[in-house]
């Protein structure tokens, strides 16, 4: 009997190694790993850039803490900076823990405390970030929330006209929603938040966990809209499956964040900082980045075309290579069977099947996925 808690429903398959897009059970069966470990692991696993410099690092270094001089967070730092509207960088350890960095910081800011969310999004699983989150799922059995977060209908720029006023601290919310179904934001809708919050003086916050550090075929997802928010935070692929995150600000937040005011024990360690600074010298390439936009359209073109001859198929959503194909009915089976097929994928809500393949994914291994899928669809006489 496990000695584990229960609170994940696993899969009875142990993953013991991985190489790029390919992974291998205790069984020594092959996958092809359209999860990334939820969009984490960004240029493969064990991508060797990465093995090398987080091996170096070991062999030098693993902690020492944020009371000394870190040079390599100014490098990682940096490199944020130039790639995003920031002027600022705190590290961290998790997305939830850069989201409530953000809630906290945009509070000492402007002195409020009122900050909208968005039904169906979810930015962590701490109390401040649960309470941001627009899920009930997330939050049954715990208890009161934490007050001052109210909650809005994603898409609904009528609504937020409505209740963002001058009490207003933040609006935070995913240009995508990742866990919430692959829901994107219309341009108007973030164009629109954005003017508001100057008018009330709010801040715009942008939770770049999932769809930042290139998934979706820019460095952080906000690019695609024309927007510029106060502060955005990362996560997931920022250390390409090294535990490490940042909450990236302006130039005009920076000051509220003074020494005492927060921290991180573990946040920007060495280790973790030796492979962000090598994922991010891979992902934070026009090149690099632009051929993640072509697979990612390539992969949904392809879809598309597949699931059109399936009856209860709704659509596919995407930008760069996170994608969600929404179907009428519930997709478990689906995704169980593709799991034994050789293809692992994941779902986003109860009735979309999520691809979050490693943005270094090749042709050859988008089209395998393909057959692979199309073969299980015809196996459940789904497709003919």
């Amino acid at each position: 009997m496990s000695k584990l808690f229960e609170n994940y429903a696993r899969w009875d398959i142990e993953i013991i190694s991985g190489n790029g897009t390919k992974v291998y059970d205790s069984e020594e069966k092959e996958y092809l790993d359209f999860t990334s470990g939820i969009g984490v692991c960004n240029v493969g696993h064990c991508n060797p850039s990465v093995v090398a410099a987080t091996e170096t690092q070991l062999k030098q270094l693993w902690h020492t803490s944020n009371l000394f001089t870190h040079s390599l967070q100014e490098k990682v730092a940096e490199k944020l900076v130039q790639s995003s509207m920031g002027a600022a960088v705190f590290f961290c350890n998790s997305g939830a823990e850069a989201n409530e960095a953000a809630i906290k910081l945009a509070r000492k800011y402007t002195g409020k405390s009122k900050i909208i969310t968005f039904n169906k999004s979810f930015h962590g699983r701490t109390f401040g970030t649960m309470a941001a989150t627009g899920q009930d799922k997330i939050k049954a059995g715990f208890g009161p929330m934490l007050e001052s977060f109210i909650h809005l209908p994603f898409n609904d720029l009528q609504a937020l006209e409505k209740e963002l006023d001058h009490e207003t601290a933040a609006v935070m919310l995913e240009v995508i929603q990742g866990e919430g179904g692959v829901n994107p934001a219309n341009e108007d809708f973030l164009q629109g938040i954005e003017k508001l919050c100057k008018e009330k003086g709010a801040l715009l916050i942008i939770d770049e966990v999932q769809t930042g550090i290139g998934r979706t075929g820019k460095a952080f997802g906000y690019q695609h809209y024309n927007i510029s928010p106060d502060i955005i935070t990362s996560a997931k692929g920022l250390g390409n499956g090294f535990p490490t995150a940042a909450m990236i600000g302006t130039e005009k937040v920076k000051s509220a964040f003074n020494p005492g005011s927060h921290g991180s024990t573990f946040g920007g360690n060495p280790l973790a900082m030796s492979a962000a600074n090598a994922t991010l010298d891979i992902i934070m390439n026009a090149d690099f980045l632009a051929e993640v936009e072509e697979k990612g359209n390539y992969l949904s073109e392809k879809l598309d075309d597949m699931f059109a001859k399936v009856p209860e198929f709704k659509g596919t959503r995407h930008k760069g290579l996170m994608i969600g194909c929404e179907f009428s009915k519930e997709v478990s089976d689906i995704v169980t069977q593709l799991r034994q097929n050789g293809l692992l994928v994941i779902t986003a809500g109860p009735n979309v099947i999520r691809l979050l393949p490693p943005l270094t994914v090749t042709y050859e291994e988008i089209n395998e996925a393909l057959e692979i899928l199309a073969n299980t669809l015809i196996e459940q006489k789904q497709l003919v």
